[in-house]
């Protein structure tokens, strides 16, 4: 199982390393011939507010309205998945902040999956993407996984079902319509590199920024009550010490915009003692983070941090979905880490020897608990997850 594992890992970053080569037949730059987008027309087509930055778009994949409309159809259309049983949004539900609240979903095929959804508010924000892979630095990357990989099976469109999934799309009207105002300098081909780049431009438009701490950022005091207020100075202050891996407008380490300079970048991946098995810090065998890509031991539980946008919205937590609430995250992070009493994972993870140091544990009263939650609260956005440009176009 290991060995499968790994040689997956390997496919995958092969993948990624030639954008646009997700097959032999797919490689037709001619997808790409578009103007890119300066700083003004990118904040326009993602409306951002003034407190927001500039999200980084590749010059390779420029946000058009086109893309984005096919990309918010695409991500919605069951008729991605191989066996016709999922969609994107079968895992990433808008009214969850595009998250699933299950601790482990399912496959297209009924394959466990043995890693948490994330939501994917501000997603265009983080320096990489998923769980533990320090090469997935944009979405066109990403987003093979999810559609093409057979290691798990998610959406399941392999190399053998690639030209029956593209037949679908290629035989209704509308979507050849889309297809073409997407891709005007293009040939009428649909392929799977015009499907990715669609959806990384949907996936892009998700931005979350009006939650009552945004208010509060744009000047309206009110806009948290003074429980919230002392939960985010708690936040930011040396006891909880949050702010170290959750920080920023995003609320994560992992993070860049369109002004960070390349040298200044980071790639965070942090061990955070949820387990600690046999004593050496080890995670359980199916899943050890950015080890089972780097094989190097000292990255055994490596995981990136995650952005705490609507964060109350987006349980269970961990990377594993294996705590319940936020009151047990921090419960956690109190300890400093998890204790799993007994079974194959059994583990004291305040004593891992990989665990970061930033987890020392610390003294917390129910009150100040209590506090910290609510300020948490306050970074859910309503019109985030009500707003119509998000929703699913085939229920209007």
């Amino acid at each position: 199982m290991r060995t499968l594992k790994i040689g997956l890992l390997i496919r995958i970053v092969s993948l990624s390393a030639a954008l646009f080569c997700v097959t032999g037949c797919e490689q037709d730059s001619s997808t790409i011939i578009e103007t890119s987008s300066d700083n003004r027309s990118v904040r326009e087509i993602l409306d951002l507010p003034d407190h927001m930055p500039t999200p980084a778009i590749p010059d390779f994949n420029p946000l058009t309205n086109a893309k984005i409309q096919l990309g918010r159809f695409l991500f919605y259309d069951p008729r991605l998945s191989a066996n016709q049983a999922q969609s994107c949004a079968s895992c990433h539900n808008q009214s969850l902040a595009f998250a699933d609240g299950i601790a482990q979903p399912l496959g297209s095929t009924g394959h466990q999956l043995v890693r948490n959804s994330q939501g994917l508010a501000n997603v265009i924000y983080h320096s990489t993407l998923t769980w533990s892979n320090d090469g997935f630095l944009e979405l066109e990357d990403q987003l093979n996984v999810p559609i093409r990989a057979d290691n798990p099976i998610e959406l399941g469109v392999t190399d053998a079902k690639l030209d029956e999934v593209l037949l679908r799309f290629e035989q209704d009207p509308q979507y050849v319509e889309m297809f073409a105002m997407a891709f005007p300098d293009s040939d009428s081909n649909i392929t799977m590199n015009k499907i990715i780049f669609s959806l990384a431009s949907f996936v892009r438009t998700m931005i979350s920024a009006s939650s009552p701490y945004d208010q509060y950022l744009a000047g309206d005091k009110s806009a948290l009550t003074q429980q919230q207020i002392k939960g985010f100075q708690l936040f930011n202050g040396e006891k909880f010490e949050c702010f170290h891996c959750h920080s920023g407008i995003n609320f994560s380490s992992s993070y860049r915009d369109a002004n960070t300079a390349s040298d200044a970048i980071q790639f965070p991946f942090f061990n955070n003692g949820l387990y600690n098995v046999g004593g050496d810090g080890s995670y359980p065998s199916d899943d050890q983070g950015l080890y089972d890509l780097s094989l190097n031991p000292a990255d055994k539980g490596f995981f990136r941090p995650q952005s705490l946008r609507n964060i109350e919205l987006t349980a269970p937590y961990m990377h594993d979905g294996s705590i319940a609430t936020l009151r047990e995250v921090i419960e956690h992070y109190a300890r400093g880490g998890s204790l799993t009493e007994s079974g194959i994972n059994a583990g004291d993870g305040r004593l891992s020897p990989l665990k970061s140091g930033l987890i020392q544990g610390f003294d917390a009263t129910d009150e100040e608990i209590d506090a910290v939650i609510a300020f948490l609260e306050s970074l859910t956005d309503e019109e985030f997850i009500t707003s119509p440009k998000f929703s699913n176009p085939f229920e209007e």
